[in-house]
């Protein structure tokens, strides 16, 4: 699991914040210019989902969203959601969003200073 990733997601949560995947791929040395760097990001990212899952913690990866007009989490944040038995798959806008906004509650919520 790559640890930058992983303490400036902690960070964010604490701050209660949010981030773009272009905001946090620098650290790491990506860029979301780079086809490859985004199917980088979103293992990584994946590889932390599956860890906070296995700790009972809800998904940190739900802080980082689109930059642009919709700022909404990728389609891999709902695919290992789906994986791991935490969303139904529902497609619809607002099950997405419900679920999405809950899940941010709930990290902002678990990591508060």
């Amino acid at each position: 699991m790559n640890q930058v990733l992983y303490g400036e997601l902690v960070r964010l949560a604490r701050g209660r914040l949010l981030a773009t995947y272009s905001d946090v791929s620098p650290l790491i040395g990506l860029s979301m210019e780079n086809e490859p760097d985004r199917e980088e990001i979103a293992r990584l990212l994946g590889e932390i989902a599956e860890f906070e899952h296995r700790e009972g913690r809800p998904m940190l990866t739900a802080l980082i969203v689109h930059r642009g007009n919709d700022n909404n989490p990728g389609e891999g944040f709902f695919s290992i959601a789906h994986d791991l038995g935490l969303y139904n798959g529902r497609r619809d806008q607002i099950s997405r969003l419900t679920f999405w906004v809950n899940q941010v509650t709930s990290v902002h919520n678990h990591w508060r200073s």
